[in-house]
């Protein structure tokens, strides 16, 4: 018999000062993404250069590379090449053969000890990977923000069709959920309330870190949640909030994609 995924920790209801705070500064964010000029929307020559671990970045859906461009630059700068997928544009695509085109990336390059940060679908994405199409054990290790392993209840009220793969009752979803091996090689880090990952991102077996902000998308940008991003890549201590026992404006092998990214999960 199937199993549901894990529901996180119940963060699921708050009061609606706090819920609408929540969206305001998300939005916030994305709409620095978008706005960025056309000149700081092609992926910097940069980025393919460096002789530490790889960094494969895996946007959210409706989300372009852009939107974690602040955690791509800190990489870069301490010294990882930065890799982006080619042609992923909105990451649209189901998440099997958006899987199946990252690990072509991977292959492509034979890149190895690879780090992939994720944000929401694209931790589904990078987990996909991890316990599917990478054969040859490329990636290390996963580092996920806001990733809806349990699923999203607004999935089922949204018509969507990018989105429903998110339902917790989804049959792909808990398949996954139901692969356990990779989930120790994962770190899982969320806010303290997402308002579009309301069943949490709490995953069984991960080292499991909470921000100490709210938000979906706030984190990819807030000074002190990189800092934390970028220590947990780099496999340091990664507190406050780290439960194993846990603003800033928005880079093949990366390609310009000059599209404008959007909203998620």
């Amino acid at each position: 018999m199937t199993s549901a995924p894990s529901r996180g920790r119940g963060r699921r209801r708050v009061g609606l000062a706090r819920f609408a705070a929540t969206v305001v500064t998300d939005y916030a964010f994305v709409w620095r993404v978008h706005l960025v000029p056309r000149s700081g929307r092609v992926v910097p020559a940069r980025w393919r250069h460096g002789d530490r671990a790889p960094v494969l970045l895996l946007p959210g859906v409706y989300e372009t590379w852009r939107h974690l461009r602040v955690i791509g630059e800190r990489l870069s700068d301490l010294g990882h090449p930065v890799v982006v997928v080619p042609g992923m544009r909105h990451n649209r695509a189901p998440i099997p053969a958006t899987a199946e085109a990252a690990q072509r990336i991977l292959d492509a390059h034979d890149l190895r000890g690879v780090v992939v940060v994720a944000h929401s679908k694209g931790g589904l994405v990078g987990k996909s990977m991890m316990v599917g199409t990478d054969v040859d054990r490329r990636i290390d290790r996963m580092v996920a923000i806001n990733s809806p392993f349990s699923g999203t209840r607004w999935s089922r009220v949204l018509p969507n069709p990018a989105l429903r793969a998110f339902s917790p009752s989804d049959a792909a979803l808990l398949q996954l959920a139901e692969q356990l091996q990779a989930n120790e090689r994962v770190t899982s880090m969320a806010s303290g309330f997402d308002a579009h990952v309301t069943e949490g991102s709490v995953l069984p077996g991960a080292v499991n870190v909470t921000f100490p902000v709210d938000g979906h998308f706030r984190p990819l940008g807030n000074p002190e949640c990189v800092d934390m991003i970028v220590a947990a890549v780099e496999g340091g201590d990664v507190d406050p909030g780290d439960t194993r026992a846990g603003d800033v404006s928005s880079g093949d092998v990366n390609s310009g994609d000059v599209s404008a990214g959007g909203s998620a999960p």
